[in-house]
């Protein structure tokens, strides 16, 4: 019989980006978490390689944007290139939008780094208890939160948790997402790939030729760390046993060199999305909710966003000044940014193999004939992704919309317009020196006004005001006295253009977007 355990606010699923983002971010709105994860330990994996600019922002609010960039790579190393080997020339290539270099639509910046340097930071970002090596079996939901079903890996003990909310960060697989009976749409398996992480002496070649990605006929090359190691993407043999690693690395390399491969995963590229991302008192969320091919990098930085829209909902029904019903906004906020990110993701593998087509039809026709590079099909857009990114705009219960027109979301990844509309990420303005707009938002709702404004009586709501300095006004449309309304998220939740509301006016508006 199971030993009956703890009871939690939220019991977190899975122990990757997304299941440790949400805990961190629940922990500082004081709700109590337990994650618990199937495997013993962090991933010793590279995976993911990518930080968009839109998760250094959520990890800026994290205070932990300078530790994931003191491990990364400099920005030089925010570029992809296309080789026949690696060592041979660049003939093609194209920068990460927002990696590369800074952007003037944020703060911060995007690095290229490894999941397992990632991940650390992550877990040292909270103090709520983690338990690694302890699978959910099963699950089953009452009136009042779940009864989730723990087993420990060693040892088979056996542990009964009652949690007010279950947040599954539980991946592709996800066992949450199979026990309710959730269906995904899309291709599904669309690819085998193998992971071979090795080490060789490529250090002071590649700080000449920097690239965050090297894209070769063989396979992808990347370098894993600042001080070293490397890693090649290849699509699975049919022979994994007796599969020659190291004659693949150095095929790919194009050179004779002493290789010692250090570890090798196999692993199946998934693209879909699920029918649903609530069932009652659970969630799904990452890869749980949605698999994104990796061309691009975009599938841990969507669900990283889906946990930056999702924490403070939890909060704010845990904590009485929102209702249940706010929890709907969830899904119906992103879902359809899951849908264009999918979208986006296999327009990305079509360009990629575009270019590889190029090239092989060039190297097909005469030596003398074929020219040294190809022109990307893109013209440098494969990674300049910042309206999918910094443009995503909500359409839900939880944004107020009157006076100011329905958001409109990017139909395309490549471009991002800072606009002050409700459903839209609140644009980034220098408030000081070092003090951006972003940073004036936190674990409360933010109303920022030109005009000064405080309320004459208390409100249930976390809000704080924030005056915005007048002459910044113009850059997004808005009138003299404007003020707005911004979420924890850092979505615009309403816009007023007479100045800042009445006390009336902010109680209504803050008790229909919290669903109170």
């Amino acid at each position: 019989m199971p030993v009956a355990g703890a009871e939690v606010d939220v019991l977190i699923v899975g122990g990757g980006p997304v299941g440790l983002t949400a805990r961190a971010l629940l922990e500082r709105w004081g709700v109590r978490v337990l994650l618990v994860e199937k495997h013993r330990e962090l991933s010793p994996f590279p995976r993911s390689r990518l930080v968009n600019v839109r998760s250094m922002e959520i990890f800026r609010q994290l205070e932990l944007a300078e530790r994931i960039t003191a491990a990364a790579f400099a920005p030089e190393y925010g570029r992809i290139r296309f080789r026949d080997t690696l060592h041979a020339s660049d003939f093609a290539s194209a920068a990460m939008i927002g990696v590369s270099a800074p952007v003037p639509e944020s703060p911060v910046i995007g690095v290229v780094t490894s999941q397992d340097r990632l991940e650390p930071a992550l877990l040292g970002a909270a103090a709520s208890e983690v338990r690694f090596g302890v699978e959910l079996v099963d699950l089953a939901e009452e009136d009042e939160g779940v009864v989730a079903r723990l087993v420990e890996s060693r040892g088979g003990a056996a542990t009964e948790i009652r949690a007010r909310y279950v947040l599954a960060a539980d991946g592709a697989n996800s066992t949450v997402r199979e026990r309710l009976g959730i269906h995904t749409r899309g291709p599904g398996a669309v690819g085998r790939v193998t992971t071979v992480v090795f080490d060789a002496d490529l250090n002071r070649w590649s700080a000449r030729h920097p690239a965050g990605v090297y894209l070769t006929a063989q396979g992808s090359l990347l370098p894993l760390y600042p001080e070293g190691g490397w890693a090649l993407f290849v699509p699975t043999p049919e022979d994994t046993a007796g599969a020659d690693w190291p004659g693949l690395v150095a095929r790919a390399l194009g050179d004779d060199m002493d290789i010692d491969v250090l570890r090798v995963e196999h692993w199946v590229v998934n693209a879909f999305v699920a029918e649903r991302f609530r069932h009652g008192r659970i969630l799904l969320a990452g890869d749980a909710a949605h698999a994104i091919p990796p061309a691009g990098g975009l599938g841990m930085n969507v669900g990283v966003a889906d946990v930056h829209n999702l924490c403070w909902k939890l909060a704010g029904v845990l904590r009485g000044w929102a209702g249940p019903d706010l929890l709907d906004s969830y899904e119906t906020e992103r879902q359809p940014v899951a849908r264009r990110t999918l979208g986006q993701a296999v327009e990305n593998s079509k360009m990629m193999f575009q270019v590889q087509d190029v090239r092989r039809e060039q190297l097909q026709a005469a030596a003398a004939q074929a020219p040294d590079r190809v022109e990307p099909p893109w013209s440098e857009q494969y990674f300049a992704q910042l309206g999918l990114v910094l443009g995503v705009a909500y359409r839900s219960a939880a944004v107020l919309t009157d006076g100011a027109g329905a958001p409109e979301p990017s139909d395309t990844g490549t471009t991002y317009v800072a606009t002050a509309k409700p459903g839209h990420r609140m644009p980034h303005l220098w408030l000081t020196e070092s003090r951006s707009t972003l940073d004036a938002l936190g674990e409360w709702f933010t109303l920022l006004t030109v005009d000064p404004w405080e309320p004459r009586a208390t409100l249930p709501w976390p809000l704080r005001v924030e005056p915005l300095p007048a002459e910044h006004t113009h850059r997004w449309d808005l009138r003299p006295h404007e003020a707005l309304l911004i979420r924890p998220d850092g979505h615009i939740a309403a816009r007023w253009n007479d100045g800042p509301p009445s006390d009336g006016t902010l109680h209504k508006a803050l008790t229909t977007v919290t669903a109170r």
